[in-house]
């Protein structure tokens, strides 16, 4: 694998600067960029860079995190899907991001895309790929939703028409808290343990999702973030963000996979809006544009065929 471990971190280290050039445009300022080793005492080896603004004048907290990591012992999460592989060891490389705006007009996106190896004794190397995309509005917008949705159909259907719908399928279905008996967001596509085109081509449409949130994503940053907005609907956002947290810390693999393999906290957790608010009781009014977020939004629905 040493070849394509190095095309792999040649793609994923300049995805995390594609991305972060990109949306500098709207922040109108540089993600602090945060390199990291882990100790070698530590159960997991290997580095990686976060890029990250915080406070900032569009982004309360947006972060584009970059790891390279390998392990010993495959963490419970990673060998539910793949028993025969359990106890082996493991390469796992990526690019994860989430962006929290400040204007509650302006949706919350999450995008990953990562490639895993395994090796164990007795059985040839396993790898596959993963990730995908989401949106989490606080008010919608159906045009915005309808965008999102058909870039990521685009991107798919470059490779097989099939795609779009079975992964959107996915995405409904992991983002979803049961719970709440409600999903996290609008959604999105989402794929993993994907090895079906062989490496190459499984490579390239992990590759072409990845470069693809830029053009997803942000129109819409720029189309809402000159929307004014409430003191009431800015604390709508953090109430809402509330069921964002329970989702990463409750449900996410990733988050799970990370914390469970020893990874480093502060890059995982980025993903953490900074203030979220849960409150025992809260009265929505029917009609408004909170209930509307809910009531149609948050329920499932083809996208593409409104």
């Amino acid at each position: 694998m040493s070849i394509q471990v190095t095309e792999l971190k040649h793609f994923f280290w300049n995805l995390q600067n594609y991305i972060t050039n990109s949306f500098s445009e709207v922040e109108d300022q540089a993600f602090l960029s945060d390199e990291w080793v882990k100790p070698v005492d530590s159960p997991l080896q290997g580095y990686g860079r976060t890029m990250i603004v915080e406070n900032g004048h569009f982004f309360e907290r947006a972060g584009v995190a970059f790891s390279h990591v390998s392990g010993q012992k495959l963490p419970p999460s990673a060998t539910a899907q793949r028993p025969e592989i359990a106890g082996g060891s493991f390469e796992a490389m990526g690019v994860s991001l989430v962006f929290h705006p400040r204007n509650p007009k302006v949706p919350t996106v999450h995008m990953n895309v990562r490639c895993l190896v395994a090796q164990k004794e007795g059985i040839d190397p396993v790898w596959w790929f993963g990730g995908g995309m989401d949106l989490t509005p606080y008010y919608g917008n159906v045009e915005d939703c309808i965008h999102f949705h058909q870039t990521c159909k685009n991107v798919l259907d470059t490779f097989d028409e099939k795609y779009y719908p079975v992964f959107k399928k996915n995405c409904d279905a992991y983002f979803y808290l049961p719970h709440r008996q409600e999903p996290r967001g609008i959604g999105g596509i989402f794929f993993d343990d994907f090895s079906e085109l062989g490496f190459e081509q499984s490579f390239n449409l992990t590759q072409s999702v990845g470069k693809s949130l830029v053009d997803a994503y942000l129109p819409i940053a720029k189309k809402n973030q000159a929307q004014s907005y409430t003191p009431e609907e800015k604390d709508f956002q953090e109430y809402r963000r509330g069921r964002y947290a329970e989702f990463n810390l409750v449900y996410d693999r990733g988050t799970h996979f990370g914390l469970q393999s020893g990874g480093r906290a502060e890059s995982i957790l980025m993903s953490m809006p900074p203030v979220a608010r849960w409150q025992y009781q809260r009265r929505i009014e029917p009609g408004s544009p909170e209930y509307q977020l809910t009531d149609f939004f948050l329920r499932p629905r083809d996208w593409l065929t409104q």
